[in-house]
């Protein structure tokens, strides 16, 4: 009688047991099922075939486990009820794996796309303010920005302010723009600043400015998470991959490891790429970071395309897709601390390097040195062939020329790459270091795509898969004095012509004009073919086309120095160059100008005000409002027009 009574309590153990494990199938089969159905647009017949399969099984398990489970109350023995636990035992392990791998996937591609950015804002002052802390602000004049969508520009210091009580001992002034606020701090206008923490890379390239983080002293700090402002979550276009369409790569020189705070796309790695999926076929497009271009929300003004770069993504998106004509379709910010990492998990990249490159490593903080020949470069010194310019003769193009070098190589070596672990590690450091307006879903439509070029790779040459073209942006360089700088800086002015070629390339293989194919072409076996890079000309003196009979915009018409000139020849040359002038005052020397020397004249509302004396004077030109000096003869270029004569960081 006992012995009969412990087999029913076993037997009620195993139904028990069986029926717990029939319900962790169905649980882990739910979550198989729904991590397999995000993954939208990868293999969809197999996706819905391997969906079905796991729907039937389970059934079929939840069947049998209640026909067992009958037959455990009916007392009758059934042998395979051991193989059956077995069977369910494994089967949830399999589907919990599938689960948390496909999860972990698609939440790293997820991350990709940050979501909320950790903004900071500083209270800083100029280093030889005597202020120690917060407390000794008083008495002092503030300068903020007035944008209140700006996180770190308008809230998080009205949240200073308010926490420190700045407004009462303090007199605080709203600002349009952080240059104004900057110029302001300098010239000691301002006390003090309220301001986004990025403010050295904004301006530590600006000749003046160089040494700003020396100059300036941060008294507080303030760090909020924000979603991405208007500014910044510029929405992805919703055009499908298996279209033609345009990516835009901003380079973040950030000390950190992970891209997790606002971090600014300061214009050294500006790469414009368009992709054809259906030819295969992508243009590459560096973009100087001087470029002299109409920034967007500036009301027309041109400047520094870097410039546009303390205004968020929406502001160098819209600038890049105005004077480009084109539609930018998605972005990437990537962090060059990011490069390292990737192109060490990938086990380097293979360039080969034309002369002896030195800079400093990725925490700026030692030098490194690369030697030419061909060769395989690790994660380190392949960000000094990315970042190097000042030794290169072709400056900021030659930069952007080993940047795309850089990008074509890593291409060719993660799509041979086979090993998951390896993988695994690449697709980890590209989320910590990139931030993208991709959502997951499109992400994961690049999966045809990268289908597509894989099965190209195993059945051609590697270096016919992708056809990459080149495109080049010509202009000159031109000293142009900066009106809300206050100050001449060394800007490149972009041939007109060169930017109707790139724009054709590119609206070509973006389908939106009709391609004219080249019908003859000549060449030399004894001279090796180069690709033609387009945008480079041939241009007369480097800046108009050989063949072009209208005039090209070689450099902006600017203002010139008229202080030395005797009011005749002012006047003969404003009459020559369309300008308008009054003059001021007894004598018939010009000693003053009310407009500084070096001005674009698109920027000159009205006449320009000459005031005369009877002394000449040496070189000053002393606006209404300042004194600036300039030299008196349009500034020399310099023999490479690419590169700016202003200090500047690599």
């Amino acid at each position: 009688m006992g012995k009969t009574k412990v087999i029913n309590n076993n037997k009620k153990s195993l139904g028990f047991l069986l029926r717990l494990l029939t319900l962790l199938a169905i649980v882990c089969s739910a979550a198989a099922i729904y991590e397999i159905y995000l993954l939208s647009g990868v293999e969809n017949t197999i996706r819905y075939i391997v969906i079905g399969l796991i729907a039937f099984t389970t059934l079929c398990i939840i069947t049998h486990t209640h026909t067992i489970n009958k037959k455990i109350k009916a007392k009758k023995n059934n042998r395979s009820r051991k193989s059956f636990t077995t069977f369910i035992v494994i089967y949830t392990i399999i589907l919990a794996f599938v689960a948390g791998v496909i999860n972990y996937v698609y939440g790293t591609l997820d991350s990709f796309n940050k979501k909320e950015i950790l903004y900071t804002s500083d209270l800083i002052v100029m280093s030889n303010n005597p202020a120690k802390d917060v407390g000794d602000i008083t008495d002092m004049k503030i300068g903020m920005l007035s944008d209140k969508n700006s996180p770190d520009g308008y809230k998080i210091p009205k949240i200073i302010i308010k926490e420190n009580d700045l407004d009462k001992d303090n007199d605080i002034k709203e600002y349009d723009d952080y240059t104004s606020m900057i110029v302001d701090l300098y010239s000691g206008e301002m006390d003090a600043l309220l301001i986004t923490d990025n403010y050295v890379s904004l301006f530590n390239s600006i000749d003046g400015y160089k040494d700003i983080q020396d100059k300036t002293k941060v008294i507080i700090s303030k760090s909020k998470k924000y979603k991405k402002t208007e500014t910044d979550n510029v929405s992805a276009s919703g055009k499908s991959v298996k279209e033609p369409f345009t990516l835009l790569l901003m380079g973040i020189d950030s000390p950190a490891e992970k891209l997790e705070k606002n971090a600014v796309a300061n214009g050294d790695t500006l790469i414009v790429v368009t992709f054809n999926p259906k030819t295969l076929n992508a243009t590459m497009l560096s973009i100087p970071r001087d470029s002299y271009v109409p920034i967007d929300g500036w009301g027309g003004d041109r400047n520094k395309i870097t410039h546009a770069a303390a205004y968020g993504n929406d502001c160098m998106i819209k600038t890049i897709e105005g004077f480009l004509d084109t539609k930018i379709d998605y972005y990437a910010k990537v962090n060059f601390k990011g490069l390292v990492k990737l192109v060490d998990a990938v086990g380097g990249v293979e360039v080969d390097v034309e002369k002896q490159l030195c800079t400093d490593n990725s925490d700026r903080r030692g030098r490194i040195c690369i030697n030419p020949g061909k060769q395989v470069l690790d994660g380190e010194h392949a960000l000094v062939y990315a970042r190097n310019r000042k030794q290169l003769a072709d400056g900021d193009f030659g930069r952007g020329r080993h940047q795309q070098e850089i990008i074509m190589a890593l291409m060719d070596k993660i799509k041979d790459i086979n090993d998951v672990s390896q993988f695994t590690k690449i697709i980890n450091t590209v989320s910590n270091n990139m931030d993208t307006n991709l959502s997951t879903k499109q992400m994961l439509s690049f999966y045809g795509l990268a289908k597509n070029i894989m099965s190209s790779s195993m059945s051609s040459d590697k270096a016919n898969i992708i056809n990459i073209q080149r495109l080049y942006l010509a202009g000159n360089g031109q000293m142009i004095y900066d009106t809300r700088m206050k100050m001449v800086l060394y800007n490149y002015v972009l041939n007109t012509e060169s930017v109707d070629d790139v724009i054709e390339a590119m609206h070509e293989n973006l389908e939106i004009e009709d391609h004219e194919d080249i019908k003859s072409f000549s060449f030399s076996i004894n001279k090796p073919y180069e690709k033609k890079v387009i945008g480079e000309g041939p241009y007369t003196s480097g800046y108009e086309k050989v063949e072009s009979q209208e005039p090209v915009q070689k450099t902006t018409a600017t203002v010139p120095d008229f202080t030395g000139d005797t009011k005749s020849q002012a006047q003969a040359y404003a009459n020559s160059h369309g300008m308008s002038v009054t003059f001021i005052g007894s004598g018939n020397i010009v000693i003053r100008q009310s407009i500084s020397a070096g001005t674009s004249l698109d920027k000159v509302k009205g006449s320009i005000t000459l005031t005369l004396g009877e002394n000449k004077v040496n070189n000053t030109t002393t606006t209404q409002t300042q004194t600036e000096t300039v030299p008196k003869e349009e500034p020399k270029q310099p023999e490479n027009p690419q590169e700016p004569t202003e200090n500047q960081n690599n």
